[in-house]
């Protein structure tokens, strides 16, 4: 994980900016994870991409619990939960914002709160 906040150097920049992009849009991380291994700078953003990604699917997941207990009867308690849920939903959003405004600045800086997070070495 790079230590500075100065822009990356890159072989192909328009390349790695479009492969940057996509690692922050869902499933579409793995592009990057598959399809440009020789980059440094796609493969640190398709990683952080990835782990934004496996929080999303913990979110549906949760979702779908909770959902399923709601239509049960048991709302009070889950309801709240529901509600929280949402909140997470749109911090995800936001991060997928702060990574992207990174790629354009050609930057490698770790997102908010995951960035610390690594699913694939």
């Amino acid at each position: 994980m790079p230590e500075d906040n100065k822009p990356a150097t890159t072989s192909n920049d328009s390349n790695d900016v479009l492969m940057g992009v996509l690692a922050y849009l869902g499933i579409l991380c793995l592009v990057p994870l598959l399809a440009a291994k020789d980059s440094k700078f796609a493969q640190y953003h398709a990683k952080q991409g990835l782990t934004l990604f496996g929080l999303e699917i913990v979110l549906v997941l949760l979702q779908w619990v909770i959902g399923f207990i709601a239509l049960m009867g048991g709302l009070g308690f889950f309801g709240l939960f529901a509600m929280l849920i949402w909140l997470v939903w749109i911090g995800t959003f936001v991060l997928s914002i702060l990574g992207i405004v990174n790629v354009v600045n050609k930057k490698m800086v770790p997102l908010p709160i995951i960035g610390g997070i690594n699913l694939i070495k």
